[in-house]
């Protein structure tokens, strides 16, 4: 990702984006930061806040016309903050010592025409970019109008202060009658002139012409205006300051010769993108001070501050605990990910984040903007694959297994018994294959009796761990088995039980015609002996690879249905719905962030749940959720198996014979054809608290086979005096793994096992 890819994904994302009151004052004042100080009672922070932007926070703080408050989202919930009293009461309050640092002084002169509000801010600002400013003036005193406010509104004492910054910056003043023909030999001797229209015959000087709307220059080259009244004939405080800050501006490009107009786009009053949700925000009454026209007390002050919305959008925040978890937000997120992908040498902190996104696109369904973390992580997974900066611990697991599903003892490609070619073919996936490979064999048999008896099979993996992984060498190999399979096959329209299956051959096999098997199913007469379960009510949990398919979720839900389950539908649903934890391999990279994520999920309702995904079934029921199958209520096993929801879920190991398991009965059962035995695989004996941790550890029964079965006939192991117990070490690649066992008469008893990359070197290792 280059620079330039990097601002268009982050401009997608809308939080740093000024809050309404913050764009609706034409100084862009920190409105939002202020408030929050006044509302914490911190009086000097809240000073420093008003003198960041504030020309003149002494004067401005107390005359200010507050445009911001009439755009304030508190308005349609109780009332505007009353951010001008707030203002007020900040002013009065003792000024705290703010450190000015002087900036190198300039060679450039600049002349201001003018003593009221617009030209002061004008001088103001220049002085503090170190030119030399020479002020021109009618009127004895700099200030003109200001004298003129009651001292309840601006003390006389408080206006001389604030002015008296202008001669601590070098500010030079002459008395000058203001008239046309002014102008031009002022253009001659200075740098560049401001005339304030705001002064008196400020009008006249200008010789009734009008400053341009954005650079507030004057027809002549040069020369610079502000401080005009507003489109309805009033003079706004705030827009005198902003036209004389915007035009000082203007001069220095001018005196620099460069562009007038470049990168001032958001200058002014501006429409903000930020979204701020309002719908759960609780209306709360104005604070009004006890003493009516004394203003607030401090502790008014601060209870009005407090009603404060504190306006920000981070709506997928809310939704997404990945993106909660690592304390930012997706633009944020973006900048690291550049900088995790630009570094060369050194550690590549942001991996962890990048590897740990469900991918399940549910920010994008929720942002305003449309930002997707899916295709950032997912962009940023490839690029480090590619240049070999990917962990190898990432994902090897989820790519191993990939790997043994697109290997013999799983794979299988056939047509249906008796047919020569395949209309349809079913692709149950690797994951209901693994969980509940019984399912696997009732369906197919379903679809040929009640769909069409010519609907071949094939046993395979999507490819989707490859594609999660971000690793498309292996994601284009495991298309290309899948298309020649398929092709093999007389290019069958494919019935996919998997909505992950049903993602990738829309990515990845758009020349494939695909249906789901829900949708097929829905379309049949449901079997005899299917569970009618009415009076049972689940909440339904759509799998996020669902998100885009509605007649999917239609289909799973019309099943439901006439099997007479009343579902309930969760607050995060249908194209809104959360991952289960397994997406995108979070369940590999993170664990504890995946079961963070469930434990949100299964949060959501006290019911049972009804998934119509293999994996999700598993993810919730592993979690604690009592949650069942769409297919447990299709083909029930009876009352000898118990409610479907109280299934246990089914272990890493037992996923992977499962597979093997099912290929054997299926070629047997369905096609009558005698599988090969293999020898006996030497039984091992596993308490439940162990195969926990071994499913934690990604530790498969036949890893430990191998490490007891290398001890075994290399001798190299260790036996522990206490207990008796060997321990031995097995490298068959890139992990070493370590097993606790005793010899049991009909096999081992297996104690403990973990893993890990550290390879031990040398002539004894």
């Amino acid at each position: 990702m280059d620079q330039k890819t990097l601002r268009q994904v982050e401009k997608h994302c809308i939080q740093e984006e000024a809050p309404a009151c913050r764009s609706a004052c034409p100084l862009h004042m920190d409105v939002r930061t202020f408030v929050h100080q006044a509302g914490k009672g911190k009086w000097n922070d809240a000073w420093k806040t008003l003198n960041k932007t504030l020309p003149f926070p002494g004067i401005l703080g107390r005359i200010c016309d507050h445009p911001c408050e009439n755009s304030c989202l508190r308005g349609g919930l109780g009332g505007a903050v009353r951010i001008g009293e707030l203002e007020k009461v900040c002013v009065n309050q003792p000024k705290p010592r703010i450190r000015v640092i002087p900036m190198p002084k300039k060679s450039e002169s600049m002349a201001v025409v003018g003593e009221s509000l617009s030209s002061l801010v004008a001088a103001l600002d220049l002085l503090r970019k170190g030119y030399d400013v020479t002020l021109f003036s009618s009127l004895d005193k700099l200030g003109g109008p200001l004298w003129e406010l009651p001292d309840d509104t601006l003390p006389k004492d408080i206006l001389e202060q604030e002015l008296q910054i202008l001669a601590a910056l070098g500010l030079k003043v002459e008395k000058k009658k203001l008239g046309q023909g002014l102008l031009a030999p002022l253009r001659e001797e200075f740098s560049a002139v401001y005339l304030g229209l705001d002064s008196p015959n400020g009008t006249r000087v200008a010789n009734g012409k009008a400053p341009s709307e954005k650079t507030f220059a004057l027809v002549t080259d040069g020369v610079f205006a502000g401080g005009a009244l507003d489109e309805h004939g009033n003079l706004s405080t705030v827009l005198q300051c902003f036209q004389g800050r915007a035009a000082a501006l203007s001069m220095e490009r001018f005196v620099q010769k460069v562009s007038l107009m470049e990168g001032r786009g958001d200058e002014g009053p501006y429409p903000t993108r930020l979204f701020t949700n309002t719908e759960d925000i609780e209306p709360l009454p104005l604070v009004l001070p006890v003493n009516g026209e004394k203003g607030y007390t401090l502790d008014e002050a601060r209870a009005e501050a407090q009603r404060c919305i504190q306006c920000q959008c981070l709506e997928c925040l809310k939704v997404c605990p990945y993106l909660d978890h690592f304390k930012g937000y997706p633009k944020r997120y973006a900048r690291e990910i550049y900088n995790n992908a630009s570094i060369v040498m050194g550690n590549h902190a942001a991996n962890l984040m990048v590897n740990t996104c469900s991918l399940c696109g549910l920010c994008q369904e929720i942002c305003p903007e449309n930002f997707s973390m899916a295709d950032l992580c997912l962009d940023a997974r490839r690029d480090l694959v590619e240049r070999k900066k990917m962990p190898p611990s990432a994902h090897e697991f989820a790519l191993q297994d990939m790997e043994f599903s697109n290997s013999e003892p799983f794979m299988l490609t056939k047509h249906a018994p008796d047919h020569e070619a395949s209309r349809f073919a079913f692709f149950p996936g690797c994951q209901l294959s693994g969980s509940n490979p019984e399912h696997v064999l009732q369906t197919y048999s379903f679809l040929r009796d009640n769909w069409a008896k010519d609907t071949g099979l094939m046993l395979q993996c999507c490819a989707a761990p490859a594609h999660w992984s971000g690793d498309e060498p292996k994601t284009e190999d495991a298309i290309a088995l899948l298309e020649k399979n398929w092709q093999k096959m007389g290019k069958p329209r494919m019935i996919l039980a998997c909505s992950s299956c049903l993602d990738m051959f829309r990515r990845y096999l758009s020349q494939i015609e695909i249906l789901s098997l829900w949708e097929v199913m829905d379309q049949c007469e449901l079997p005899s002996d299917a569970d009618n379960s009415v009076g049972r009510t689940m909440a339904v949990h759509d799998p996020c690879t669902s998100r885009h398919e509605p007649r999917l979720q239609e289909a799973a839900r019309s099943l439901a249905a006439k099997l007479g389950i009343t579902l309930e539908e969760l607050e995060f649903s249908r194209e809104k719905t959360e991952c289960c934890g397994f997406g995108g391999l979070m369940e590999n990279v993170n664990p504890a962030l995946a079961q963070k994520q469930l434990e949100r999920r299964t949060a959501e309702s006290d019911l049972d749940y009804l998934a119509y995904c293999a994996m999700c079934r598993e993810s919730l029921r592993g979690a604690g959720k009592r949650t069942a199958h769409l297919l447990d209520f299709i083909f029930p096993r009876g009352k000898a198996g118990g409610d479907p929801a109280d299934r246990a879920r089914t272990g890493l190991s037992d996923s992977r014979e499962n597979r093997v398991r099912l290929k054997k009965d299926i070629l047997s059962r369905v096609w009558k054809e005698a599988p090969e035995e293999d020898g006996a695989a030497a039984m091992l004996h596993i308490s439940p608290e162990v195969q926990a941790n071994l499913d934690k550890r990604r530790i498969l029964h036949s890893d430990i086979r191998a490490a007891i079965a290398h001890a075994e006939e290399t001798g190299r192991k260790m036996q522990s005096r206490e207990s008796g117990h060997f321990l031995a070490c097995h490298r068959p690649l890139m992990v070493t793994f370590w097993v606790e066992y005793a010899v049991a008469e009909n096999g081992y008893h297996i104690y403990n096992s973990y893993c890990h990359r550290m390879q031990i070197m040398g002539e004894n290792a």
